[in-house]
């Protein structure tokens, strides 16, 4: 049985964590023995536990919350690899896939880094990315950029992410939610899901709403998600967010609803989803709006004209930062109700063809495999891995 080592950064659940646990279980299913090292508490940490995974311990940070210098990692990390001796270390994140890729390299040890990022890099990454055996990129869109950055185009390959069809699918809303804020129960409700951040366009997305709020009687606007960045310039954007809610909507139209655990019950919720992002590696949010037969208006960066191609009635693409169009283009949608049930069933269909999350785990399984293959692979009895390329 060949053993994979997962390594992840962060205790939070976002897009990278998300999607690797909705493989998990199928790749076990497929017989990889699957370890993952992170930190120990935190919400990825109880996913772990429920899913019951072998859950090493790896912490980049110290008790202070100050970042482990890299070579302090890269020691911890080379321990763990001789404890656990897997046959590949998984690296999930592109910052996790530069502090891998020369430990694994070191040590004859194969490696597979897995790029979800769209983010200029200095020459000292794109070496360190390329001494992995292979490198996955969620989009073409992702692949192609590192590539022109200078990551060695002959080890990257695209595995698209995928959904869960059955967790993600159209239900007929329960009403929960507007229960909960305290609003009627037909009200339409326009949700923006993702992390707080300036990448996300929340700001744009603001602006549009003076318009398509100001002209609806029955619409709420919804931000999910929360910020994770302590940086003075996040913490002011999302500050900023709060005064400009207030100046938008008075009578308290757009709520902020932090961090939720089950987004796939809250899909069905919502008669829309926006996402106004400036950058898009190949938004996770997307399919499971698309498996949740959910209409869909986004900017047409990075990945998503991969997921919405332009012949794909699911979703409405707009520039990024015209705050005119994305008002112009919800205002569309929420106006005609045969546009909107026609993008709603070409959402599900575009997400059960192209995204089943069946299809991802097969391709991983199959980037593991070829890897293994390509490679004579073996422990030495002191502990040493040994990894000689096949001729």
């Amino acid at each position: 049985m060949t053993k994979v080592l997962v390594i992840c950064e962060f205790s939070t659940l976002n897009g990278g964590e998300r999607s690797f646990l909705s493989v998990l279980p199928l790749l076990r299913d497929d017989g990889f023995d699957i370890s993952v090292a992170a930190p120990m508490s935190g919400d990825f940490a109880r996913e772990l536990s429920r899913y019951g995974v072998r859950h090493c311990a790896f912490e980049l940070h110290h008790t202070d919350r100050t970042r482990l210098d890299i070579g302090a990692a890269r020691n911890e990390l080379g321990d763990l690899i001789a404890e656990t001796r897997p046959d590949i270390v998984h690296a999930n994140s592109l910052s996790m896939s530069r502090l891998v890729g020369p430990v694994a390299c070191e040590r004859g040890v194969l490696s597979i880094a897995h790029l979800r990022d769209i983010i200029s890099m200095s020459s000292a990454v794109i070496r360190d990315l390329n001494t992995n055996t292979r490198i996955l990129a969620v989009s073409h869109a992702t692949r192609d950029w590192h590539a022109s950055a200078g990551i060695d185009r002959r080890k990257m390959f695209v595995v698209y992410n995928g959904v869960d069809l059955e967790r993600f699918a159209p239900r007929q809303p329960t009403g929960s939610l507007h229960k909960s804020l305290g609003i009627d129960r037909n009200t339409r409700l326009i949700g923006s899901i993702g992390q707080i951040g300036m990448r996300k366009g929340l700001d744009t997305l603001f602006k549009a709403a003076q318009t398509f709020i100001l002209e609806t009687d029955d619409v709420h606007l919804l931000i999910v998600g929360q910020r994770h960045s302590e940086k003075q310039e996040s913490i002011e954007f999302e500050a900023n967010l709060h005064q400009l809610a207030s100046t938008i909507s008075p009578n308290g139209r757009v709520h902020f609803l932090g961090w939720q655990a089950d987004i796939a019950r809250l899909m069905n919720e919502l008669s829309l989803l926006v996402h106004a992002a400036r950058q898009e590696p190949f938004g996770r949010v997307l399919l499971e709006a698309a498996a949740s037969g959910v209409p869909v208006v986004a900017t047409d960066v990075g990945g998503t004209c991969e997921i919405f191609p332009s012949n794909c009635l699911a979703a409405k693409l707009v520039p990024v930062d015209d705050a005119n169009a994305l008002a112009s283009t919800v205002a569309e949608v929420l106006s005609d109700s045969k546009l909107h049930t026609e993008m709603s069933n070409a959402s599900r269909l575009r997400a059960t063809e192209a995204f089943d999350v069946r299809f991802s785990a097969t391709r991983i399984a199959k980037h593991y495999r070829d890897v293994c293959s390509s490679f004579r692979i073996g422990w030495g009895e002191r502990g040493a891995k040994r990894s000689v390329q096949s001729r």
